[in-house]
């Protein structure tokens, strides 16, 4: 006989984790404060501007690279098509950006996250290793970004 994890219980842990990562630290991996948002709330657009280490991509190209990757994820989920997509895109074409530039930004990762919040929630049941892992994937990726954004503040700040 083989244990299994009832869905609901997936489902719970992995919107308290993207809880964590993106609003509300609970203490389950990061200190009180330095959440996705929390974070972005004190970066100014002139900051935002500015290449993290000098020859790498700005925070601001951080910001929309976890958005288009949680807005390809939903996409992909929800047509079940795969394709093939321009990930370095963001990375060549996100520069200098203007105060509204930054807030636009902001805000369309806030709403890719909540689309992503809605998906987890629409999901009935976790069939494979492969969706679980996707699911996984997506919050160590944007915790890796929130890293690297926070390591670069520490540089700029």
């Amino acid at each position: 006989m083989t244990a299994q994890i009832q869905t609901e219980h997936f489902t719970q842990a992995l919107l308290m984790l993207l809880d964590e990562t993106f609003d509300n630290v609970q203490g389950i991996y990061l200190d009180k404060g330095t959440s996705l948002f929390e974070t972005l709330a004190d970066i100014t657009a002139a900051e935002a501007s500015i290449p993290v280490g000098g020859k790498c991509a700005t925070l601001a190209a951080q910001v929309k690279h976890i958005a288009f990757y949680l807005d390809v994820l939903e996409h992909n989920v929800r047509t079940g098509q795969f394709e093939k997509v321009d990930w370095d895109k963001i990375w060549r074409e996100t520069t200098a950006v203007s105060l509204q530039e930054w807030q636009s930004i902001q805000t369309e990762l806030r709403e890719s996250y909540n689309r992503i919040k809605q998906l987890i929630n629409d999901t009935t049941e976790w069939p494979s290793e492969f969706e679980i892992g996707g699911a996984i994937a997506m919050v160590a990726h944007t915790a890796y970004h929130l890293g690297e954004i926070r390591q670069a503040l520490c540089v700029l700040k």
